[in-house]
């Protein structure tokens, strides 16, 4: 194992991909001359060239519609958005090409194209620069949505990204891209749809996913110090969902806590909720809980985003809460 930076993890499994097939290039803004916006594609012009590593305008629809053609027409293109914050921009091409163009076409075509770039929050960014879009991307069939926390999951799950003959959502974080974790030596490409336990724990699970799984291991290790024991499932894959795991660890500690960085109306923990409680009813032992934004736009004022953004404190209240403890 050697430890590496996510956006190294970013960089090594599209880099490692560019070399195994031919057909997969990375198009976006300032993805070439300037290496990434976020060094997230660092070097990759010197080895691959500007026809593989492509400089776009910044016309998100337009440069998202070159690539599902080329996609269709039997490249596997990787399109990186500065924010998907800026994807709305190309959203149409998106939802009603990419996702779509399998059925439509009765399986003539299909659509190996990924998506990839920032999501929600980054710090004193405004409102339309912080919202979360993980659930919208989700809500369509026919789309895979990604956010991994770890540079671990990182490049394992950018790499069976890549390989999918699907469009998939890949969504990162601006403060997760300095992040360090071990990854292995070798290649590995980790299986999508596949949540993972990131702690065990016994009385209370929490699920999670992105960067502000981290709220949950600050609440754990504050919670370890008065006895409650916290298992915290990492979702990794947002669409296909797991929910075999998640039923496990509820099974087991009678109690789920849902942490998510967007808004709570028709939130991914929505659908947890639902799926818990229409699976696994009878071996809840407390109404489920789930932490959210508030329900409103991101403020720019510091102190109004640190009350906007779930944190380890709102954690451990409701983990308190569905423990019946004060």
């Amino acid at each position: 194992m050697r430890t590496i930076q996510f956006r190294e993890a970013i960089c090594e499994a599209m880099s490692e991909e560019m070399r195994r097939d031919e057909s997969i290039f990375l198009m976006g803004e300032e993805v070439a001359e300037y290496n990434g916006a976020y060094k997230a594609s660092k070097g990759m012009l010197d080895e691959f060239g500007p026809k593989r590593v492509i400089d776009t305008p910044i016309a998100e629809l337009g440069f998202a519609g070159i690539a599902i053609g080329s996609a269709m027409n039997g490249n596997r293109p990787i399109v990186e958005y500065m924010t998907f914050n800026f994807s709305l921009v190309g959203i149409d091409q998106i939802i009603n090409n990419a996702a779509k163009i399998r059925q439509m076409s009765g399986g003539q075509f299909n659509c190996p194209i990924v998506f990839r770039g920032p999501t929600a929050s980054a710090g004193q960014l405004g409102a339309t620069h912080s919202q979360a879009f993980e659930n919208w991307y989700a809500n369509t069939p026919g789309l895979k949505v990604i956010v991994p926390s770890t540079p671990y999951d990182a490049k394992g799950l950018l790499k069976a990204a890549i390989r999918d003959d699907d469009p998939v959502i890949f969504m990162e974080s601006e403060q997760m891209y300095g992040d360090k974790g071990e990854v292995p030596e070798g290649e590995y490409v980790l299986p999508i749809g596949v949540a993972e336990i990131k702690r065990e724990g016994t009385d209370v699970t929490i699920v999670s996913f992105g960067k502000i799984i981290k709220e949950a291991f600050k609440a754990a290790e504050i919670l370890e110090k008065e006895n409650i024991s916290v298992e915290i499932v990492d979702l990794r894959t947002v669409r296909p969902m797991d929910h075999d795991t998640i039923l496990k660890s509820v099974k087991k500690t009678n109690r789920l806590v849902i942490l998510e960085e967007a808004w709570p109306f028709a939130s991914v923990a929505s659908e947890i909720t639902y799926q818990v409680q229409e699976q696994a009813f009878d071996f809840l032992d407390a109404p489920i809980q789930r932490i959210t934004t508030a329900d409103t736009p991101a403020a720019y004022s510091p102190v109004l985003l640190e009350e906007w953004l779930p944190n380890a404190n709102d954690v451990v209240k409701a983990v308190k809460s569905v423990m019946y403890v004060k």
